[in-house]
């Protein structure tokens, strides 16, 4: 989706997925299910559900495991977990309005959990303020942990990523799992990363997420991020192109019509390739149109930083590429500016 809206896309896997066949903690979890009574099985994901019960078959104790749950309460955080229960031909008993997990810890507190057997399905990371609340009402809690993620197998396209993000060769960075968007943050500070890695989502680049679940790991450390109203895919493909195209200022400077996209600029409709420092040069002069800009915070806005000959050089460059040296005007002592008639 947003290659045809013309973007170029760049991957970074920050997690793998245990085959859950292979996943012993998984076995051990499902083999205390069966030991005893369940009263209530929360199921959070519709993938997390249909492969603990793939699993289960694989295993031999497939029908077990359906009958136990058959004689439970059975709760689903949102549509896609009550379309795994009814594929295993069973029926949902609640399922908030709002999808959320604080929805669901609601009711399940307000209808009372003491003395209650609880399965918690988990959607690949641990959700301790939901175990943890339910077990200081007197519930006792099986952890489900299906779908456990674990780091990425080759982590070397994850590390160019992050060199592309301190580079400023990134535009924008959807998560679409809080345990990608924590394990990419881990790797950062793992690899002495981190301060750069925050400084530029927080300042620079777009952070989507499809919802808040995911969008947590980076809250947490201060990073804005953009969502969709539904926590779907396509909607956050959508809000990613939405969010870019409002960041995307059209100037007149000196007589040419000049918008600012990605790693490019069009001018006069025509598509100019624009390095990336000559590029972020073009950004601080655009955030600010007809302003003088000195040497000196130009010289901040650059990726690998540099002295002010570093910025003169960039300016340089940026002018070759716009085709057209009067855009950027030198201020003589001062700094530089764009040569602005007015924002469009």
């Amino acid at each position: 989706m947003l290659v045809r809206k013309g973007a170029t896309v760049r991957y970074g896997p920050a997690i793998r997925i245990v085959p859950l066949s292979d996943d012993t903690e998984l076995h051990a979890s499902t083999a205390r299910l069966l030991d005893e009574r369940l009263d209530v099985v929360v199921a959070t994901t519709g993938i997390g559900f249909r492969g603990w019960i793939e699993a289960a078959e694989g295993w031999g104790i497939g029908e077990a495991l359906l009958d136990r749950l058959g004689k439970a309460a059975v709760l689903a955080r949102g549509p896609k977990a009550k379309g795994a229960i009814r594929a295993a031909g069973l029926s949902e008993d609640y399922s908030p309005a709002s999808e959320s997990n604080a929805e669901l810890l609601q009711h399940l507190l307000a209808s009372g959990v003491d003395g209650q057997r609880i399965a918690v399905q988990l959607h690949g990371e641990p959700l301790p303020y939901f175990v943890d609340s339910l077990r200081d009402a007197g519930a006792e809690v099986i952890e489900i942990p299906v779908y456990r993620w674990v780091g990425p197998a080759d982590p070397g396209p994850l590390d160019r990523l992050l060199d592309a993000v301190l580079d400023g060769s990134i535009d924008a960075m959807p998560f679409t799992s809080a345990p990608a968007a924590a394990s990419m943050l881990a790797f950062a500070k793992r690899t002495a990363r981190l301060p750069g890695v925050v400084d530029s989502l927080t300042h620079r680049i777009v952070v989507a997420c499809v919802g808040p679940i995911t969008a947590a790991p980076l809250a947490a450390l201060g990073i804005p991020t953009v969502q969709p109203a539904r926590a779907r895919i396509g909607a956050l493909a959508r809000t990613v192109s939405q969010a870019l195209e409002a960041r995307s200022p059209r100037l007149q400077v000196a007589g040419r019509c000049i918008e600012l996209r990605g790693q490019a600029a069009i001018v006069d409709g025509q598509w100019c390739d624009v390095a990336p420092a000559p590029m972020a040069l073009l950004r601080v002069l655009a955030a600010e149109p007809g302003r003088v800009i000195s040497r000196r915070e130009l010289t901040s806005a650059l990726p690998s930083g540099g002295e002010e000959h570093a910025v003169e050089t960039a300016i340089g460059r940026l002018r070759t590429s716009l085709g057209e040296g009067k855009m950027v005007q030198t201020v003589v002592k001062r700094g530089y500016r764009l040569a602005v008639e007015a924002a469009l």
